[in-house]
């Protein structure tokens, strides 16, 4: 009777073979079941980063955007984990090949949504915060849930950004065509610094102006319309990730 450990790993290489084939979604959404929501299979096992990086590294853009995706997200959420702590360590050349290869495709993509994922792929790998995710989400959505700041307030807001145009409403009116708005406040791009700077001139750089302008609207500044309080739209998404 064969182990539960061989079992897993024979379990892990057929999806991880199935996913590099590039046409198999289910594979890709059963390695995040197995890997990052339920925890059955480890990140730390030895099939797992190596076989993404090489992913990353082929010539599909798909295959590869699929393989960063996930191999970011695992290390963020092994950075949070403390039996998985030294999962960076342990596999630093496979980190370091996957950063490589993550920004060697974001300077290739056209697509929006790509460009941003991959930028949410990029922060991730480096791990110097967690919270990217939420932070091209509202990119990628056009729109963050906050909430204000203010404790005597802290009524949830709408942060609009995209084709509606850009600015802050109540919940209750997010979805009705005449809601109250209030303008946002876009960081001015000479104002910006330290991530919010990094990521307007990476996008800027690699063509994505559209994305560049959501970023300043990210690292600038709503309005709450329930009690006018003017806040930091980032410094909410950091904090609701908190």
């Amino acid at each position: 009777m064969p182990r539960a450990d061989d079992t897993d790993s024979d379990r892990l290489a057929t999806l991880l073979d199935r996913a590099g084939t590039g046409r198999d979604g289910q594979a890709w959404s059963d390695l995040w079941t197995e890997l990052y929501h339920n925890g059955s299979l480890e990140i730390s096992h030895p099939l797992v980063l190596p076989t993404l990086a090489d992913m990353a590294e082929s010539d599909h853009p798909d295959t590869a955007g699929s393989a960063l995706h996930l191999a970011g997200a695992l290390l963020v959420q092994a950075d949070q984990r403390f039996e998985a702590q030294d999962c960076r360590r342990q596999y630093a050349p496979e980190v370091e090949r996957l950063l490589a290869a993550a920004n060697r495709w974001r300077q290739t993509l056209a697509d929006r949504n790509d460009y941003c994922h991959l930028l949410e792929a990029v922060l991730n790998l480096e791990g110097d915060i967690h919270w990217a995710e939420d932070l091209i989400w509202g990119v990628v959505s056009e729109e963050y849930e906050l909430d204000c700041p203010d404790p005597d307030c802290y009524a949830a807001v709408w942060v609009i950004i995209g084709e509606r145009g850009s600015f802050s409403t109540s919940e209750d009116y997010a979805l009705s065509d005449d809601a109250e708005t209030l303008p946002l406040h876009p960081a001015a791009p000479s104002a910006l610094d330290g991530l919010g700077l990094r990521l307007y001139e990476l996008a800027l750089s690699d063509g994505h102006e559209d994305v560049a302008h959501a970023l300043t609207c990210a690292f600038g500044e709503a309005i709450c319309p329930q009690c006018e309080r003017r806040f930091s739209v980032v410094q909410q998404v950091v904090a609701r990730s908190n």
